[in-house]
């Protein structure tokens, strides 16, 4: 479907039935629309004009109500075509710009962002948190959490730390510990992780001194190590869920429980997401536009942010009834504010 076929008439009902719907939730009527909307003709005619758009595919009505509720590819005719440009205003900019622009790591300001722009849309927000292969390492840090055990700090570009917990499997003295952090650090500090996961057995097995058996950890599970940093399997941030479940779409214990089902899935929140993480500007998937079951419900509304070799993605999701000129002004918005302060 495409708008070239569609009349002008048919343009305007169309645009009048996805802006009433949105903002009620209820069928679009043709009284309604008359009423509201001015476009010129009778609320027969536009009743008329209203059958042959469900005809196209562009609307349907439920049960026998005589009021039209947009298709998904409605929508998509929507955002492509129809969509009135929208500026945020200096007091969503403002919000903003207070709640996330505060510092902090990556994770940090992935979920201030998430959770601000969530609530301001009133849609569920999520985030992305950076695939780490190719960022590089600038400082480490050894931890004793017990005689023999550590918590390696990696302090990565872009502001971003990983942790990882190291068993030595015998008692480590705290000179054997200053001395390993020096070595790491000095060997490793400026390379990937993916370099470092690769090749790290051989940049330590030339060490000698008296950290041999701390260092012998590392060098024989090193790459194990550095496969927990590079995990990003759980770096879905999702921001207040009680925003999306007020919505009339979730009214239902079936639409509710499918709403908990998707949200407890980070896994594949992940995978989804980390296929937008290259794209570039707002990426919108609507309804079946999926292609899965599970999402169907929902629109999905993501901006890639990248910061030197860090990319990750930040965006909402909710139904597909959502105010899209808000939404992705909103989007477009926050992805660049998080860009910046990253940056």
């Amino acid at each position: 479907m495409s708008l070239a076929e569609l009349t002008d008439r048919e343009r305007k009902v169309l645009e009048a039935v996805i802006r009433t719907y949105v903002a009620t939730a209820q069928p679009a009527g043709s009284r309604q629309l008359a009423r509201r909307f001015g476009l010129g003709v009778s609320p027969a005619t536009i009743r008329n004009t209203m059958s042959d758009l469900e005809e196209k595919g562009y609307l349907f009505h439920p049960h026998t109500s005589a009021g039209r509720i947009p298709t998904d590819t409605a929508y998509r005719v929507y955002v492509n075509t129809l969509l009135p440009v929208t500026a945020l205003s200096e007091e969503q900019r403002d919000i903003l710009a207070q709640q996330i622009a505060v510092g902090g790591s990556v994770e940090t300001i992935l979920r201030r962002a998430a959770q601000s722009l969530g609530v301001i849309a009133q849609e569920l927000g999520l985030a992305l948190g950076p695939r780490f292969d190719d960022t590089r390492l600038e400082r480490v840090e050894l931890v004793r959490l017990a005689s023999d055990r550590l918590l390696m700090v990696l302090s990565l570009q872009g502001n971003a730390v990983r942790t990882i917990f190291v068993d030595a499997n015998t008692e480590v003295a705290d000179r054997s510990v200053a001395d390993v952090t020096r070595v790491l650090n000095d060997r490793l500090a400026g390379l990937t992780l993916s370099e470092i996961r690769a090749t790290l057995a051989q940049r330590l097995r030339d060490t000698t001194g008296g950290s041999d058996e701390l260092l012998n950890v590392f060098i024989e599970e090193g790459s194990t190590l550095f496969d927990a940093a590079l995990d990003v399997q759980d770096d879905v941030v999702l921001g207040q869920t009680s925003v999306l479940a007020e919505q009339p779409e979730f009214a239902t214990a079936a639409s509710m429980r499918r709403l908990v089902a998707l949200t407890e899935t980070r896994q594949y929140l992940a995978e989804v997401l980390r296929r937008r993480s290259s794209e570039n500007g707002v990426s919108i998937t609507i309804g079946n536009e999926h292609g899965d079951a599970a999402l169907e419900p929902f629109t999905l509304v993501t901006a890639p942010y990248h910061v030197g070799a860090l990319n990750g993605v930040i965006g909402v999701i909710g139904p597909t009834r959502m105010p899209y000129d808000k939404v992705i002004a909103l989007v477009t918005h926050t992805s660049q504010l998080v860009t910046e302060l990253l940056d």
